[in-house]
This record gives C-alpha cells, structure tokens and sequence, in this order.
C-alpha cells in the first residue's frame, strides 16, 4: 500500500504495483462499511475476479477497495467500466 501507484474511479480506488513474479495478482478489501451485506460484497467480488481472469496483464499487483458508489451499479456497466480500468493499467506497465 505505501509504495503502490494509484489510479481512481468512481466506483473504485486501484492500487498498483510492479511485480518480480512471472504473473499478475489480485487483491480485493471490500469492507462491510461501504457493501454492509454479504451477497453485496460477494458480488462484487466475483465480478472483479471474472474481468481479472479475462485479461491478459503484465506482471502487476492489483489491489481494489470499493466505493460506496458500486452498490446501485448494474453488472454490465461494472464490467465496462473495470476493461477501462484495466486498460489503463496495462498501459502504465507496457516496456
């Protein structure tokens, strides 16, 4: 978290960071404060890991925290919204 570059959305904070692995990471803090019911976050959740799973990133680790903003948000925009958000990452990293 200290040493991790920032990128923000309305529905999320993105953290991002190089990485020595051969492949990207996944990291999700979706806190009951912001998505107070389980089956809210539990959504999210797996919405993130299927737009992770799909992509082909350099190797980085991505932390998400969400907004409150994401609840009210239907899953087809969250989708296009988070292939921006990827896209925007993998560019940073492009050698």
């Amino acid at each position: 978290f200290k040493r991790a570059n920032k990128t923000i959305s309305s529905e999320f904070i993105v953290l991002h960071r190089k990485n020595t692995l051969k492949s990207a990471r996944l990291g999700l803090a979706i806190s009951k404060k912001v998505l107070p019911k389980a089956h809210q976050r539990n959504r999210i959740k797996r919405l993130l890991r299927e737009s992770f799973r799909k992509q082909s990133l350099p190797f980085v680790d991505v932390v998400f925290l969400a907004k409150k903003e994401i609840a009210d948000q239907d899953n087809n925009i969250l989708f296009e919204k988070l292939d921006l958000l990827w896209c925007k990452i993998a560019m940073l990293y492009v050698e």
